[in-house]
């Protein structure tokens, strides 16, 4: 099984196809398990990279809780690319991974031929951090007094994931079958110390003004939290183009993959072909 160590950490990597380096860096409740259909999709053209971020197996699960963080995270992702010999990819990230793939933009836009970022916001709202880190802490707990299977109990009510139960019941289940193989404590550490810690995407105003890196937010538009944050990603952010799925919560990528692909498709195709420019430009 092919691994890297990031900061004293190993993490599990899968990688697939020939061509331009795609980046998939998966959501909180998922894993790199969950880009299978745009693996199958993009690997025909692309060179597709995938990793199991660190508290994620088989990837390592570290018991302290100093070796989690959102710099960590988005770090990872540059060390997996030097191991590989990957200079510039699309990074493209789902919820927990489309926030570690906006920063990745921000902090080594060198190496970021684009960012594709799914139902990003999670925790944004300003007014609302309070509340959000008491209910991650109560998650926390959640996971190390309950264990994934009581997690999974609330995750299966959401009202953002049941779009996914409702359009494709096998996809759901295997997505719960996936749940279950994590790390209780694993999650309980990155809900901790990666989720509730994350400066809001409302107070980056002046980050997203500057970035110049091509940026393709998808939302699903009965994601409501997303939809906020990526609204106003694209009112202030000019790199910022937006896709506002139909119908769609919170994984654009599992319950609409054709409609993702065309619009990956078609927006990788202006970047590479440099006629992709910024909003006014």
């Amino acid at each position: 099984m092919p691994y890297i160590e990031s900061d004293g950490v190993k993490l599990y990597y899968e990688t697939a196809g020939t061509g331009t380096p795609i980046v998939f860096v998966h959501e909180f409740s998922g894993d790199l398990w969950s880009w299978e259909k745009q693996i199958q999709y993009f690997s025909r053209r692309y060179r597709c990279i995938a990793f199991n971020a660190r508290g994620y197996p088989p990837s390592e699960v570290p018991g302290s809780p100093s070796r989690y963080s959102h710099a960590h995270s988005v770090d990872d992702v540059a060390v997996l690319m030097r191991h590989l010999k990957v200079k510039k990819a699309h990074i493209v990230g789902c919820s927990m991974g489309a926030r570690t793939t906006l920063d990745f933009g921000l902090r080594y836009p060198k190496m970021a031929q684009s960012l594709t970022m799914i139902g990003i916001g999670s925790g944004s709202y300003p007014r609302n951090g309070a509340a959000f880190k008491r209910d991650a802490e109560a998650r926390a707990q959640l996971y190390e007094e309950g264990g994934l299977a009581e997690a999974l109990k609330r995750l299966r009510k959401a009202p953002n994931r049941v779009q996914l139960k409702r359009k494709n019941p096998r996809a759901f289940d295997d997505f719960c079958r996936r749940f279950l193989l994590h790390s209780a404590q694993g999650c309980a550490h990155i809900t901790r110390r990666v989720m509730a810690r994350r400066a809001s995407i409302f107070s980056m105003k002046k980050s997203l003004a500057a970035m110049k890196v091509p940026a393709h937010v998808v939302v699903g538009d009965e994601d409501p939290i997303a939809l906020d944050s990526s609204l106003f990603m694209k009112q202030v952010g000019p790199a910022v183009r937006l896709s506002v799925v139909p119908a769609t919560g919170h994984l654009v990528n599992l319950e609409e993959p054709d409609l993702f692909h065309r619009l990956s498709d078609d927006f990788f195709a202006l970047v590479e072909s440099k006629k992709w420019r910024p909003q006014g430009k």
